[in-house]
């Protein structure tokens, strides 16, 4: 461990040290360095030394009252809490080391830029930028777990630890800082570690909203600036951008109401209401700053006529507001020209219609005259410096900050579209999706089509899911205008199959005719990563998802449409997970084209935009990603390693499956995952505001949502969603050096060993056994053991390495270091699913203990692991 990190990890384990032993006295320190002594000894010590240190820590665990095991689980809990907020100022640390170097860091975009102006002329990569699109959607998917008041008690500890780097401090500041740390751990620490009551789709909407007040809308101009000035040799601030604004942020939360019925069409006006509030908010704030700072006299700095003329209408129309103004800034036209923008933004925000702006293409116009005056003037910094960045924060958030998309199932398209059809009385489900796209017109009466025009159908099978949207909103409508982009929805492994024949039929619709005729060529399609993954398995979802793309981008040429594949992905290597810029460059060959989608879900939204500079290097690196999977190089490159390893993908194709189904199709299967996971308890727990299941109770796999499902497997320290069927797959190819010659050359298959591997070494055989035995089920277990022996072993055999992510230093290193203080907290969480499970010494009161203590050890176990959704 980097000394840096080590220190920061161990001031902040004393203090929490600190604060068990001022709270529960000595006795509470000394349970829970015994627990980790012996979890840590049988890691360390040979296999039958680490056995009888395993038996010790499960007898130990088991001596406790349940109170004691609670304060335990708690302590492991705020132990991880502590060292990822070690892990993450680490990196911060080390992004701010490797920008002081002479190289730009790998994958940043400005480096990225120059290499691709050396290589493929700065003509392509004008070319490349003018196209490129990087769309992150956030969701509320109930993969965070923890409460928002302890995430606020971890930013006050992580506010603190740059302090401790400072050399300018002196002792007495030194120890003030020391203080505050200890203080806020004890907050942490006091702080309930579970919501009393499950939040609400507004309040995932609010809590989403902190990563823009806090990091995009700061960042995102930040993004753009390098990127112009690697292009520009420097002077960006001296000249027009040549990076457009190439951000667009989305969004599901409060829109996404599939099998959610908590989301409503008022939900969905109260959801926009929000974001377009803190948008707004943010850029009256922002213009208002720039604009207090632009003292320009206009004896050196003479205003355009342009800017004139402005000045003199706003006088005309708000005589006592231009007043104020120019009173506050003699002889500063440009200072009072943009606060008075500033005033029409709050005008705005408030809903005042003299004042207020009618779309933030109108706040455009202004703001590019101030700038016209300002470069007329000579003032070419003050043009292109800050009051650039404002105008790219209006070009890539508008005045409703997020694209706000709607989701619902096809089945209930379906039903509502029968019920109309009978005539008589319409259900309450009904009239919502009615009142759905209404409110959808009613956000794009305010804020423009933009704001809310995707409309996403679930389990899309055929032309006739998308031609029931147009209907239904004909019929909500009764002929008013909207815009509506239906995006198919493409999730089984079946409708991946599926995909390009129902695309094929959606050319005759009518509405789909009547955007071709008028030169509309783009279209959207979603692939579900997270439901493939459930349906064939982990191996066979990602081949038959780059199969699918490469028959969409194929269908897509053949029609001149330009087409955005946007990926469902999720936080969990099982759902598509890992390192987005990788999986951008594994993409098929000629899908990316510049243009990139995602989702963004749970955990994985704090974790990429809850720190600036993590934000920065996130959205930089998909960013430069998405560039070089554009490039005809890089492309031709994919293209010709699909069509060398087309055999040895459908060989892997077929034993992977086969394999996985032979696990999942296993009589009774479902009832006995739900009983060998914490399946019932994570969907009791407060995380999110949907619920974790589509039906009442789970009699088979299609009943239970992907989340849950990966979820579930990461708690039990298994991971199956994914690994399974990889180790037979590469078996059933068997040809080492082909194997080994994929990983070099063909990204997709490189990237798919890279995230099995990082499951492998996240999985715990002797701690996943524990879990699989409450099942009685020998078989079941003994196949999923003997699975992933099998991909352990090829996984090595191919990568060439003794151990697991043996080339991967740093990630090898936090994961070796993790496991056993996450066995502390699985050894508690045994205890108390087996209580519950097999009603041992469980009363009443025992029960409720055990549920809580499992419910409490899911959020450390989450903390622990990191990515478990």
């Amino acid at each position: 461990m980097p000394d840096a990190l080590r220190a920061d990890v161990r001031v902040l384990g004393e203090a929490l040290g600190q604060v068990l032993r001022e709270y529960g006295g000595q006795g509470l320190l000394d349970d829970v360095e015994r627990l980790r002594e012996l979890v840590i000894a049988s890691h360390h010590e040979d296999l039958t030394v680490g056995d009888d240190a395993a038996v010790q820590a499960e007898r130990l665990v088991a001596s406790w009252s349940m109170e004691r095991c609670e304060e335990v689980a708690r302590a492991f809990t705020a132990y991880f809490h502590l060292v990822n907020t070690a892990e993450e100022y680490h990196r911060i640390r080390a992004l701010r080391a490797g920008d002081r170097g002479d190289d730009s860091l790998p994958g940043a975009l400005a480096q990225t830029i120059n290499e691709l102006s050396d290589t493929a002329g700065m003509d392509e990569v004008n070319t490349l930028l003018s196209a490129l699109e990087f769309r992150p959607v956030l969701t509320a998917h109930p993969t965070e777990a923890r409460r928002r008041a302890v995430v606020n008690a971890i930013r006050r500890v992580a506010e603190l630890l740059p302090r401790r780097d400072d050399p300018r401090l002196g002792e007495s500041e030194s120890a003030e800082t020391h203080r505050l740390i200890v203080e806020n751990v004890d907050v942490l620490w006091r702080t309930a570690p579970l919501r009393a009551e499950r939040p609400g789709p507004l309040d995932e909407v609010r809590t989403a909203m902190t990563a823009f007040d806090d990091v995009l809308f700061h960042v995102v101009p930040q993004v753009y600036r390098r990127a112009d000035t690697a292009l520009g040799g420097g002077d960006s601030e001296m000249r027009a951008p040549q990076v457009p604004a190439f951000v667009r942020l989305g969004s599901w939360i409060g829109g996404d109401r599939d099998g959610n019925p908590y989301v409503t069409s008022a939900i969905t006006r109260q959801a926009m209401a929000i974001q377009s509030d803190h948008v707004l908010a943010a850029l009256e704030n922002a213009c208002a700053t720039v604009g207090r700072s632009m003292t320009l006299d206009a004896a050196t700095t003479p205003p355009s006529p342009e800017i004139s003329r402005m000045l003199g209408d706003a006088e005309a129309a708000q005589p006592e507001l231009y007043q104020d103004l120019a009173t506050r800034s003699p002889n500063e036209p440009h200072r009072i020209a943009l606060l008075y923008v500033s005033a029409r933004v709050a005008a705005t925000r408030r809903r005042d219609a003299d004042l207020a702006y009618e779309d933030a293409d109108e706040m455009l116009d202004e703001l590019r005259t101030i700038q016209a005056s300002l470069v007329q003037a000579g003032a070419l910094r003050q043009a292109y410096g800050e009051l650039q960045s404002l105008v790219w924060q209006v070009e890539s958030f508008g005045f409703h900050l997020a694209e706000l998309e709607i989701r619902q199932h096809s089945a209930v398209h379906e039903a509502a579209l029968e019920e109309i059809r009978a005539g008589g009385e319409l259900s309450e489900r009904t009239q919502e999706v009615l009142a759905t796209i209404r409110v959808m017109a009613q956000i794009q009466a305010r804020f423009g089509p933009q704001a809310c025009r995707r409309y996403i159908v679930s389990f899309t099978r055929s032309a006739a899911d998308i031609a029931a949207v147009h209907e239904l909103a004909r019929y909500a409508l009764d002929g008013r205008p909207i815009e509506l982009d239906v995006v198919p929805l493409f999730e089984t492994g079946a409708d991946l199959d599926a995909a390009v024949d129902v695309l094929e039929e959606t050319l005759d619709l009518p509405e789909i005719q009547e955007r071709l005729d008028a030169t509309d060529r783009r279209f959207e399609v979603m692939l579900g990563y997270s439901d493939s993954a459930k349906d064939v398995g982990p191996v066979s979802a990602t081949l038959k998802l780059y199969e699918a793309q490469a028959k969409l981008t194929e269908w897509a040429a053949l029609h001149k449409i330009t087409l955005t594949m946007f990926h469902g992905r999720g936080g969990a290597l099982g759902r598509g997970g890992g390192p987005a810029n990788r999986a951008v460059l594994a993409q098929a060959p000629g899908s990316v084209d510049g243009r990139f989608k995602l989702t963004e879900q749970g955990e994985v939204i704090f974790a990429r935009y809850g720190n600036p500079a993590i934000a920065r290097r996130h959205v930089e690196q998909v960013s430069s990603a998405v560039l070089l999977a554009s490039t005809p190089e890089v492309e031709e490159r994919a293209s010709a390693a699909a069509v060398e390893f087309a055999e040895l993908a459908r060989t892997l194709d077929a034993a992977a499956q086969e394999a996985y189904h032979a696990l999942v199709r296993t009589e009774g299967f479902a009832a006995w995952f739900a009983r060998v996971t914490p399946l019932e308890e994570v969907g009791s727990l407060p995380l999110g505001s949907r619920p974790a299941r589509r039906g009442l109770a789970v009699s088979s796999l299609e009943d239970l949502r992907a989340i849950p499902w990966v979820f579930s497997w990461a708690q039990t320290r298994v991971n199956l969603p994914g690994w399974y069927g990889l180790g037979s797959g590469l078996a059933a190819v068997a040809d080492i050096d082909l194997l080994r010659r994929a990983r070099e050359e063909w990204p997709l298959f490189t990237v798919m060993l890279e995230n099995v591997e990082m499951s492998l070494a996240k999985t715990d055989r002797r701690i996943a056994s524990r879990y699989l035995e409450l099942g009685d089920r020998p078989e079941l277990t003994e196949m999923i053991m003997a699975e992933h022996e099998l991909a352990t072993e090829w996984v090595l055999k191919v990568t060439g390495h003794s151990r697991l992510l043996e080339d991967r230093r740093v990630l090898g290193r936090a994961v070796a270091l993790r496991n056993p203080y996450v066995d502390a907290l699985s050894y508690l969480q045994v205890r108390a699913l087996r209580t519950l499970r097999t009603g041992d010494d469980a009363g009443a009161a025992d029960e409720a203990a055990s549920r809580r203590l499992l419910q409490i050890s899911v959020n450390g176990v989450a903390a622990g692991l990191q990515n478990t959704g």
